[in-house]
Order: C-alpha cells, then structure tokens, then sequence
C-alpha cells in the first residue's frame, strides 16, 4: 500500500489516485485538476482549515499545527 508523499493518506484503490493514476506519489486530495500535485501553500491552507474544523482550535494554532505535519511528509521535506 501507498501512502501520499504530501498527506500521508494510505491510497489503498485506484480512486485515491489523481486521475486514476497509479504513477502518481499523491493521492487525489493533494491534486490540482489537472492532475499535478497541489504547491505547498495549497496543502498548508486546506489542512490548517481542516484542522482548525475538526479539532475546534483557533486558526493561528491549527496553521501552526498543519506547518509540523506537513514538514514531515517526503514532499514537503526538500523545503527544508
């Protein structure tokens, strides 16, 4: 089983894949339309969003939050 390089989600079918394609490294919530995987800002906003959602918590600290788990996934790590 795969997991998404920049969420971390297990893509155990082939509807996890962006268009269906099993190349990809990224699941299809960390795609662009097009297929391309969304930038880091992109993920950065979505996940703090779901965090500050899910969890109830100030947005300051659901951005901060969504910054330490982003920072751990293969994708995002050549940022650092």
């Amino acid at each position: 089983m795969k997991m998404c390089i920049a969420c971390g989600m297990p893509m155990t079918s082939i509807a996890d894949y962006p268009l269906h394609d099993l190349s990809k490294s990224y699941c299809k919530y960390c795609a662009n339309q097009d297929g391309t995987m969304k930038t880091f800002d992109q993920k950065w906003h979505e996940v703090t969003l779901r965090y500050a959602n899910n969890h109830n918590v100030d947005y300051s600290v659901a951005k901060q939050t969504a910054y330490i788990i982003l920072k751990k996934l293969p994708a995002w790590k050549r940022r650092w």
